[in-house]
């Protein structure tokens, strides 16, 4: 599995609520030319709650054909039930260019660490490509706690990596210590990613990286080199932007920022989320523009 700055991409939409296909082809140049490992798509950043299943397949066709094995592909899958998870995987796995699947933590039903542990060894099974469990229990009101992670991790090869949203720095210490060999530690909090990665994890899984993905990669690939001075100045530059896109709803701010830089062509989203706000506007403007000259030169 990679390490460094793995972004979590948008989905861009026309104003009719359709994909737009040629702003993602946009974004996605965008970041294959940043120094991005990886690209998540249909995962929560990219809407997947709000695509039909015939929506998700053509867009992460679309994707793997116009990377053309530039950039490694990974496909998020989140749902409530096993059983459907499994039936969308089974389609994925006739796909060919998928890098690896980022599995979340089911939803709503608040299932046992038993019944998460079932659900995750369940898709480990059913295919022999890489899993990275995804845990964001701000979001869906489930969380794995870190002995059922080492569980699953030294039971299933193929699981080798989680991405923890919580923005507990304690879990990356905890997993540290316990993990098998090569089992990879993604921070999923953009505000907290550096000292994650700082005490050992592998690198994040980002929405920030969507607008600024050069400074936001050259930042986390200091810290894996143990430059903790180039990283702590380039964190000390883009932790404000980092907390303001989530002043807002993920994906709110985000695609405002991208429609902003001309990198998008609208800000468009599905019900029920709504278009950011004019106070958040103008909190991000200033930011953003000054950040933008600093990223182009990067």
């Amino acid at each position: 599995m990679v390490d460094g700055v793995i972004t979590a991409l948008v989905t861009p939409m026309h104003e009719n609520g359709d994909i737009d296909y040629a702003s993602l082809n946009n974004l996605l140049e965008q970041q294959i030319n940043s120094n991005v490992a990886a690209i998540v798509i249909n995962g929560s950043t990219g809407e997947s709650a709000s695509l039909t299943s015939s929506e998700k397949l053509e867009l992460i066709n679309y994707v793997i054909k116009q990377v053309n094995n530039r950039i490694k592909v990974i496909v998020g899958i989140g749902y409530s039930g096993t059983k459907i998870a499994l039936e969308f995987l089974a389609q994925l796995e006739l796909i060919d260019g998928i890098y690896s699947y980022m599995i979340l933590t089911p939803s709503y039903v608040k299932p046992t660490q038993e019944g998460l542990y079932l659900h995750f060894a369940t898709m480990a099974k059913a295919t022999n490509r890489s899993i990275i469990i995804y845990n964001v229990p701000s979001r869906t009101s489930c969380n794995i706690d870190d002995t059922t992670v080492v569980r699953l991790a030294n039971d299933y090869n193929n699981i080798v990596g989680i991405k923890d949203a919580t923005g507990d720095i304690a879990r990356c210490t905890y997993l540290l210590k316990h993990k098998p060999d090569g089992f990879k530690l993604y921070s999923g909090d953009d505000e907290t990613c550096l000292a994650f990665v700082l005490l050992g994890g592998n690198g994040v899984v980002s929405v920030t990286s969507n607008v600024i993905p050069r400074l936001f990669s050259n930042m986390i690939n200091y810290a894996l080199q143990n430059d903790v001075i180039n990283a702590v100045q380039l964190n000390n530059k883009l932790s404000l932007i980092s907390k303001l896109m989530f002043i807002e709803t993920n994906p709110i701010p985000v695609k405002w920022c991208l429609k902003e830089l001309g990198i998008i062509n609208s800000s468009a989203l599905r019900l029920p989320l709504t278009n950011l706000t004019l106070p958040s506007i103008l909190k991000l403007k200033t930011v953003l523009l000054a950040l933008k000259q600093e990223e182009q030169n990067a």
